[in-house]
């Protein structure tokens, strides 16, 4: 039944971002909450479509991305991290931040009842405060991971305490922690992170204090999580970092099984081969589009599959450093495994192999969105984390059980042994058994609907009743 609540969504640029929102907006709507969903025309156009049944609830926001005086810094068409090499996503921030002014005049003349942010748009703080708009943080990240990363006196506090920590403070739980915790980065991420938190970018403000500003003004926060994985890290961020706002477990917004338009020829080709192998025998190895693998990361991943002597199949995106598409692997190497693996270049329907009964593990980098869409599977795990929240992910996941890390060097480097090693750990080995046991049980959590959904329920009611109206 439709009630006369709007809801603005304002998401960063990327993919892993958008996805969250889009499908929180779709969740809202079927609840009967009007949505309007900002983004750049280019990212709007490569969206899922919007079910026909909530069409009228869901208004999709559509600005250009503002250009910079340079082409050169963001081309033409970029409107997406996918569409840009890591060193060029400051200029996106950039100009992202010239959307500003149009989302204001947006905001100023639908007067919405909540604007729903991610921690990019700083400015939206302004905007809500200046026109009296609830503003409700939702994190696309896991309600562990962000509490490790956001320093509670630099964050939530009175921002007088703007002290940029060491690389080393990352190597162990941070000091604001009162529960035991494995959350660590390992020595070769650190750097990288603090760097990206905190430091210096073209749009003259670090993520550390976009994200300190939309936390101190929200007046809650919504974590696509439950408690069933992580309660202790809700309460850790409600209280150290949310100053007691209320914080919402939204359950993990499964997207609804998409509706088959027809197979291509790799598809059908995929699909045909995976019809034959044995039950829970075929890892799955993917690990997305904005992942760049270097040609030794690439290389030492393929021998290591060669090694396990398991079935797979692999996901890859034709890297830049490669030619061509045979360029990107070792040489002889799909003859060497022809028939017991498939690799295939390009988009495929992830979800639905994921769901094929064949699949029984997964090989990916522990984003937290994949790991959502991995584990309501009940897949065993191997991960390889490189970036942003992913080692923090992984430790969790080992920590639970859930999930074989990839043994790395202090440099980063893996090996192929490495890398078989793990793969027949959490895939075939006796040893391995108690990971496979509560890879199942974890798919009574992540893919219980019902259960995610009375969260999500919860998380309507408040914004009905908190709403601009009611204020």
């Amino acid at each position: 039944m439709a009630t006369n609540l709007h809801v603005v969504m304002v998401p960063w640029l990327a993919f892993g971002h958008l996805i969250p929102f889009f499908q929180l907006s779709l969740r809202l709507a079927k609840a009967g909450i009007r949505v309007s969903f900002i983004s750049t025309a280019g990212n709007i156009k490569r969206l899922p479509k919007v079910p026909p049944n909530i069409a009228a609830l869901v208004d999709l926001v559509a600005f250009p991305l503002p250009s910079l005086d340079n082409d050169q810094l963001l081309p033409q068409g970029c409107e997406a991290t996918v569409d840009i090499p890591f060193e060029k996503i400051q200029y996106l921030k950039l100009a992202y931040d010239l959307l500003r002014h149009p989302v204001k005049q947006f905001v100023v003349e639908q007067k919405p009842d909540w604007i729903l942010a991610d921690a990019t748009p700083h400015w939206v703080a302004d905007i809500a405060q200046e026109h009296h708009v609830p503003l409700l943080h939702f994190s696309v990240f896991s309600a562990a991971a962000y509490s490790f990363v956001l320093n509670p006196r630099y964050v939530s506090g009175d921002g007088q305490e703007k002290m940029r920590p060491s690389p080393e403070s990352l190597t162990s739980p941070p000091d604001w922690f009162d529960i035991p915790s494995p959350l660590t980065y390992p020595k070769f991420l650190a750097a990288g992170r603090i760097e990206g938190l905190y430091g210096e970018n073209a749009s003259g403000i670090p993520d550390i204090e976009r994200v300190a500003k939309v936390i101190r003004i929200s007046e809650a926060f919504a974590f696509r999580t439950c408690p069933e994985y992580e309660a202790e890290y809700l309460n850790l961020f409600q209280k150290k970092i949310g100053n007691g706002k209320p914080v919402f477990p939204i359950g993990f917004l499964l997207p609804e099984k998409p509706e088959s338009e027809g197979r291509g020829a790799t598809e059908t080709e995929i699909f045909e081969w995976l019809d034959v192998q044995k039950a829970n025998s075929v890892v799955f190895v993917g690990f997305g589009s904005e992942c760049k693998l270097s040609r030794e990361h690439v290389h030492e991943i393929a021998h290591g599959m060669e090694l396990s002597e398991l079935p797979f199949l692999w996901a890859l995106r034709k890297p830049d450093w490669a030619d061509s598409e045979l360029d990107a692997l070792p040489c002889g190497f799909r003859e060497r495994t022809q028939g017991r693996g498939v690799v295939f270049f390009g988009w495929a329907p992830q979800l639905e192999i994921l769901g094929h009964p064949s699949i029984g593990g997964s090989l990916f980098h522990s984003g937290w969105g994949s790991i959502i869409e991995t584990l309501q599977f009940g897949h065993s795990l191997v991960v390889l984390p490189f970036v942003i929240d992913q080692p923090l992910n992984a430790r969790l996941l080992v920590d639970k059980s859930l999930a074989v890390e990839v043994e790395r060097r202090e440099d980063g480097s893996f090996s192929r042994d490495d890398m078989a090693k793990a793969l027949r750990l959490a895939m075939v080995s006796e040893e391995g058994e108690k990971l496979r046991t509560r890879a199942r049980e974890a798919a009574q959590v992540f893919g219980n609907r019902d259960l995610q959904d009375g969260y999500l329920n919860r998380f309507v009611e408040y914004l009905k009743k908190n709403g601009a109206a009611n204020q």
